[in-house]
């Protein structure tokens, strides 16, 4: 039989033991973890109370930070290693390798000042194969999503222009771009975006019309929630 959850004072305890036990840079968010009961697929699942739902006073920064240059294993894991010593929750990211390049962009939050995560991860950039920029992000209203998501697909030939023509396609149809990927095997140019749209229909007849003229196809469907 499988042991049930911690009860919420036990969670408490947690808290406040992790907390006092750690570094003070670190207290802050060392509480916050998942607590799994044997039983994982029952919903025996809580998570611990986090340090900063009770301690208001301290100061929350976010940034952006991104890691550009010569592929290679463990850029990740140094990079996330130093983040977590850093008690900076990762957010959002995506990770990407162009034509042997490490390419890198993620945002995250923590009480750290830009300098001491700049410092932290300047040794990444000793060999110099490895650039690694931090920015403050100002916090933004959530963007509000209008109309439904859609997937564009386009390939062809590559030429100049494809990617100019096509997103100034979508933006003039009143479509907004949220993710996209390309790719150049070869001759083949092959794109693959995640589109917002409100008007599908006038956006996929000024795409088609945009191909004919580039000499590409184009496919334009309703993206799969389950896939998303």
């Amino acid at each position: 039989m499988s042991p049930g959850p911690p009860s919420a004072p036990a969670v408490v305890g947690l808290s406040r033991a992790v907390s006092s036990a750690a570094p003070a840079l670190v207290a802050p968010f060392a509480a916050r973890r998942r607590v799994t009961g044997a039983a994982e697929g029952a919903g025996a699942t809580v998570c611990a109370f986090s340090y900063l739902a009770i301690r208001k006073d301290i100061a929350v920064n976010e940034y952006a930070v991104t890691v550009i240059g010569h592929d290679r294993p463990g850029i990740i894991a140094d990079v996330a290693e130093i983040l977590a010593r850093l008690a900076l929750n990762l957010t959002d990211s995506t990770m990407t390798r162009l034509r042997g390049h490490f390419a890198m962009t993620l945002v995250c939050a923590g009480p750290p000042t830009a300098a001491e995560v700049e410092a932290a991860l300047e040794p990444l950039t000793a060999d110099r194969t490895l650039l690694v920029t931090v920015r403050s992000v100002l916090e933004e209203s959530a963007y509000e999503v209008t109309g439904t998501h859609h997937i564009l697909t386009v390939h062809g030939a590559d030429r100049l222009g494809i990617v100019a023509t096509l997103s100034r396609t979508v933006a003039e149809a009143g479509g907004n771009i949220t993710d996209l990927t390309t790719r150049l095997s070869g001759r083949l140019y092959v794109i693959v975006a995640e589109v917002d749209v409100t008007d599908p229909e006038r956006l996929d007849a000024a795409l088609h019309a945009a191909a004919e003229r580039l000499g590409v196809e184009v496919s334009l469907r309703p993206a799969d929630a389950d896939l998303l």
